[in-house]
């Protein structure tokens, strides 16, 4: 049996759960959204990793709709941060349209019904309109190491932990030095008899200034709920602030880099130490990293910190490109997410027949980081080129969340005018023209140009196979809002499946149950 709704939702993360509350206030009630895990949260319900915290601030990592007053810390852990969307998905009666352990499969344009057929774990869906909210960092990327299979411990990914695997007196290898592996390196370094890091690229880093939240700052939140709308507005002014920096005058962050430097001769006495941890590129180019206590850690007898990346495995051995070689007991790659080439674009299936990532083979591109053309009604949260490196993603999700929502009021007013050949309302889909899109990226891709993300002289996950940039918004997060309030239907084909004239004397055709239209 196949669910007919509205709205498909792929994802129930922030994007996702934020789609619902958006859909919800919008008087929309016919949606489902389908999560192939068994509770909400995504990458804060995956990456369960010790240590795992986020790098902006509480108040500003949150829904401006959904205020949370008391937050404990200044940045949250990720148990704070999976709590907190747990709260959301019940305080806006999420619950009912949550349709857990159910994973998208495939998901296929239907051109003559002007409508989507999902197919998925739990069952079959039809959708006037998917959305999909899967994020950037929900798939894991491990690299293929030569001999990898031949390694006789535990080897797990930082967002698949396994907590069943007691780190106490191992030695363990940590591979990559993202944002997760600077957080488990200082939480599992006093427990390991030996901890290795194989480090490709060392990061930048800069003191994480985290504290707890008093209580008198909550109840002050909680009794006058405009001072946390303060406090979320200063941090959000200061991070606007910051990105001319980044795209525009890259070479003002120097003095950051001898911010940055200093915070790590604090930590790393040894020269030669400091000089395997001294990045060779622009800060920024990279995602610059917050933590106090990874340099402290890296600085501790039990610790190597080896400065190249692992290249192949022999039983227990582990060999880098240098030639070093390290034992291991135990492997966790740090080593991101298929970020560039995400794999649900695999499994959406457009107008021509064609996958999204047929489409995408070159690069992804969105008009407006939402809608690829050839895809109708279908819109992603968190598209190419929305990404930031300095300021919070739920500012730029709920930009997209209203670009959404004005698409569907779109489809609504489409639909209520006759269509072609019709005489009553006509179910309309909308396509984003390649026109459009193409004039979009052109825009983007122009601007960044100048960022320091393109010319800090870096290799970034910023970047998809071909060195360009996809996945980063190259202004500000009002100059993103202002492009996406409201959709723009030059930028759209209409097509439309209107119901079939009647005969002479006969009677109108209806949908059945409102849904079925004949085209």
């Amino acid at each position: 049996m196949t669910e007919h709704v509205r709205v498909a939702v792929i994802g129930s993360g922030f994007g996702g759960l934020g789609a619902a509350v958006r859909l919800r206030r919008e008087g929309i009630t016919d949606f489902v959204v389908l999560e192939r895990a068994g509770s909400v949260g995504g990458t804060w319900r995956d990456n369960s990793y010790p240590g795992c915290a986020c790098d902006v601030p509480s108040h500003l990592y949150s829904f401006s709709f959904a205020p949370n007053p008391d937050w404990p810390r200044t940045f949250s852990g990720q148990e704070h941060i999976r709590a907190y969307l747990e709260h959301v998905a019940d305080s806006f009666g999420l619950r009912p349209h949550l349709r857990f352990d159910t994973e998208v499969l495939r998901t296929t344009w239907d051109a003559q019904e002007l409508c989507w057929d999902l197919e998925t774990t739990g069952g079959r869906y039809r959708a006037d309109v998917v959305v999909s909210a899967t994020g950037p960092l929900s798939d894991p990327k491990v690299p293929q190491i030569p001999g990898l299979d031949t390694f006789p411990g535990k080897v797990f990914h930082s967002a698949r932990w396994d907590h069943d695997a007691d780190l106490t007196g191992q030695r363990v290898a940590v591979v990559g030095t993202g944002a997760s592996a600077i957080q488990i390196v200082p939480a599992v370094q006093p427990d390991v008899s030996r901890l290795t890091l194989f480090q490709r690229t060392p990061p930048w880093v800069m003191p994480r200034v985290d504290r707890a939240v008093s209580g008198a700052e909550r109840a002050l939140h909680r009794a006058l709920p405009a001072t946390a709308r303060m406090r979320r507005g200063l941090l959000w002014g200061i991070r606007e602030l910051q990105v001319q920096a980044f795209t525009k005058h890259p070479n003002q962050l120097g003095l950051v880099e001898r911010l940055a430097k200093q915070n790590m001769a604090r930590a790393i006495k040894d020269p030669a130490l400091r000089a395997r941890l001294t990045p060779d590129y622009r800060i920024g180019c990279k995602r610059i990293l917050l933590s106090s206590t990874y340099y402290p850690a890296l600085a501790q007898p039990n610790v190597d910190v080896v400065a190249s990346g692992l290249s192949e495995i022999r039983g227990s051995t582990l060999v880098a490109a240098d030639g070093t070689e390290a034992e291991a007991d135990v492997i966790v790659f740090g080593t991101g997410f298929h970020v560039t080439d995400m794999p649900i674009a695999e499994r959406v299936v457009g107008a021509d027949g064609r996958t999204l990532a047929e489409s995408w083979k070159d690069g992804m591109e969105a008009l407006r980081g939402a809608s690829a053309a050839g895809f109708p009604n279908w819109m992603t949260i968190i598209g190419p080129n929305t990404g930031l490196g300095n300021s919070s993603m739920i500012l730029m999700i709920e930009s997209q969340l209203a670009y959404m929502a004005d698409y569907l009021r779109q489809l609504d007013l489409l639909a209520g005018s006759p269509g072609p050949g019709g005489t009553g309302r006509g179910r309309a889909a909308l396509d984003a023209r390649p026109s459009a899109v193409h004039a979009w990226n052109r825009r983007v891709q122009e601007r960044m140009k100048r960022t320091v993300w393109n010319t800090g002289g870096c290799t970034s996950w910023y970047l998809d196979a071909n060195g360009r940039n996809t996945t980063v918004w190259p202004g500000t997060t009002a100059e993103f809002r202002r492009a996406t309030r409201r959709v723009d239907l030059a930028e759209y084909e209409v097509l439309r499946a209107p119901r079939v004239r009647p005969a002479a004397g006969a009677a109108a055709q209806e949908p059945v149950g409102g849904n079925e239209v004949t085209a």
